[in-house]
Parts: structure tokens; sequence; C-alpha cells
């Protein structure tokens, strides 16, 4: 885990659909790089409003003459629906963009989430970039092509699987992410290793204080860590079919308290930090794990400043019900990503609902 590079590349092995992942600073300015991934005359920026008038006038520098405009969400995962994905489409209509078009995703998760399905959508599919503002995007939503929507009934119910021509993960936008987003991210990082690397969830704990004052070296090394280690698994398993599920660490409970919340309670990484701790503690119920990687994952998460507790005025059952929403789910039984331990997760499927719905209970009722 030592580094001196100022910037990384990862390729994201697809075949035909490979593309590079670039971490560092200033990449946004580098334009001949990005610059080169868009093949046709026309180009759509989605940002929100938070976003755009910080770094679109530099992604508009790139795009030169180009043909192009924006469409800007406001901030928030609540906008991550189908209604601004058919205003997205007329954004590109309104263009004239042809099948060699591209969709720029200039902001977090919801805007990369978004652009990308609105990528998928227009003439049955074109290129898309990323371009990432948040650490969490970076690490996470960004690689691996999954986009989509929100309903009402739950999270990310609607999507595509659709591969980004390039990622651009410009780390000095991070200067202006705000503290709780910042820490929200780390637990996509943190994710990453309890997953499938236990060297890494040490290094984690070591440089925890470094990570929490964003020292840059610091950063670029778990990030790209973090990145390394999924675009292996997309490789692997690119339509989550099997490894790839693993990602999902913590997100069935995750999903539901921030679905329970309506997406205002709770940030997505916030979801993700108190999920992992309720996979780890229903694993442990299960006889899965002991109770030492419970507490190291608990200690790991409070050093990153992320809430460990179910917030105040969440019911059991409401959660549970939204769990069986979820996209993992088969013939009507829980399929969860538990795991053995710090590194070892694994797939369990028909988990009783029993179980789960007593893990819920006590940690509501030691919140």
């Amino acid at each position: 885990m030592t580094s001196n590079v100022a910037r990384e590349t990862i390729d994201v092995t697809l075949g035909e659909r490979s593309y590079p992942v670039w971490i560092g600073r200033g990449l946004l300015d580098d334009r001949a790089r990005w610059r080169a991934a868009l093949r046709g005359r026309h180009a759509l920026v989605i940002s929100n409003r938070t976003v755009a008038p910080l770094y679109l006038e530099r992604v508009a520098q790139g795009l030169g003459d180009l043909q192009w405009s924006s469409f800007l969400l406001e901030d928030g995962e609540t906008h991550k629906t189908f209604a601004h994905v058919g205003n997205a489409l007329e954004a590109l209509a309104m263009l004239g963009a042809t099948r060699d078009a591209c969709v720029i995703a200039l902001g977090g998760g919801v805007v990369g989430d978004l652009a990308g399905f609105t990528a998928a959508c227009w003439m049955r599919g074109i290129d898309f970039i990323q371009m990432p503002t948040t650490l969490l995007a970076m690490v996470d939503s960004s690689v691996g092509g999954k986009t989509g929507v929100n309903l009402p009934a739950g999270k990310n119910l609607v999507g595509a699987f659709h591969q980004p021509r390039a990622v651009v993960a410009d780390i000095g936008t991070l200067d202006s992410l705000p503290e709780r987003e910042y820490r929200a991210g780390l637990a996509e990082v943190i994710k990453g290793a309890a997953i499938g690397d236990a060297v890494f969830f040490e290094w984690l704990e070591r440089q925890a204080q470094a990570l929490a004052r964003r020292d840059e070296s610091t950063l670029i090394q778990a990030i790209a860590a973090k990145v390394r280690y999924k675009a292996g698994v997309v490789a692997r398993d690119e339509t989550e079919q099997g490894e790839r599920a693993l990602l999902n660490l913590g997100h069935t409970f995750g999903h539901a308290l921030e679905t329970a919340g309506r997406y205002t309670t709770l940030l997505h990484g916030e979801g993700v930090a108190v999920g992992m701790l309720l996979a780890a503690r229903l694993s442990e119920r299960l006889g899965m794990s002991a109770q030492a990687d419970t507490l190291r994952l608990q200690g790991l998460l409070k050093a990153a400043g992320l809430p460990t507790g179910v917030p105040p005025g969440f019911e059991a059952e409401r959660l549970l019900a939204l769990m069986r929403l979820d996209k993992k789910n088969t013939a009507g039984a829980l399929r969860l990503i538990l795991w053995r331990g710090i590194g070892r997760a694994e797939i369990v499927s028909g988990v009783d609902e029993a179980d789960v719905l007593a893990v819920l209970r006590e940690a509501i009722a030691s919140d």
C-alpha cells in the first residue's frame, strides 16, 4: 500500500468495452486526455445545480467546437427519477444528438446513475463519460456500468448495465465536498476492504486519521485500491451473476434504511455503513463470524466519522418489508451478502427472516 505516483490509471478490462479510470488532481483540465474519448459531434453534460457552478466551465473549455448543452438537476437522491430521465432525453433531442453523441456525467452518484441510464436509453445506447465529483462516486458508482433510477417502492429498481467510455476522477473536486459527504464516501472504501481484502482493511485502520484529514497521497492510494479491486470483480462478473453481488455488502439493509427515510435521513454511504454493521451482526448471530470482527468494523466506521446505529423512528417490520424488494432476492427468499470475518464476504441464500428481524429489533432497541 505504498505509492509515490501523483496520478493513477486503472483499466477496467471488458474486451472492446474496456475503459480507463484516471485518478489524480487536475484531470478536468487535462482536456487532451478525456476529449479523446468523445467520438461524435454532440455532447450533453448532465450535472446538478451545486456542482455545475464550480466545474462546468472547466469541462466546457474541453468541448471546444462540439455542439453541446447541459442539463442540470437539483441536488439529492430524491431527484433520481424517471421524470428527470425523460427531461434529459428531451435535452438530447433538442441538441439533435446522433448515435455517436456522448453524455458526460459531472457530479456524484445520483448524476452518474441518471446520466448513464439516459445514455443507455438514447437510441438504444450511446457513449458516456463519468466525471465523479464525490468520493463515493469515485470509488464506487462511477466504475462498473450500473445505471438507474429510483421508484417510490425502492432504490435502483429500474436500470441498465451500460459501461462508460472513461472515468475522470479529479480529486481536486473533493476540495469543495462537504465533510459529511466526504465521510460517506469512506464507507465505500471500507466496504471494499471488508468484502475481500483483510490487508487493505488493516491499512485503513492504520491510516484512518490521514484519510479523515484528506491527506492527498493517502487518499489517492485508498481510491486506487478500491477501484482496482472493483475493476477486477467487474471484469470477472460484469452483470452480477455471481461474484459481483459481493460488492453489495450492507446494501440490502442500507437501501431499506435509505428508502424508509425517503432519501433524506441518511446519505447512501451512511446507509451502507449502518447496513454493513447490521450484516456483520447477522453473520455473528448465524455463527458465521466472530464478535471481534464486528467490533473491528464498528471501530473503523467510527474512526471514519460514520454512523453505526439505526436512526430514531425506524421500525424493524417496515425495514424488513423493504428488504424483501431487494434485487438479489430469489423465489421470495432473502439473499444477503454476509461474511465470515474481515475480507471474507459471501452470498447467503434463504436467510431466515426471523433472524433478520431479531437483528433489526436489537439494533433499534440499543441505538
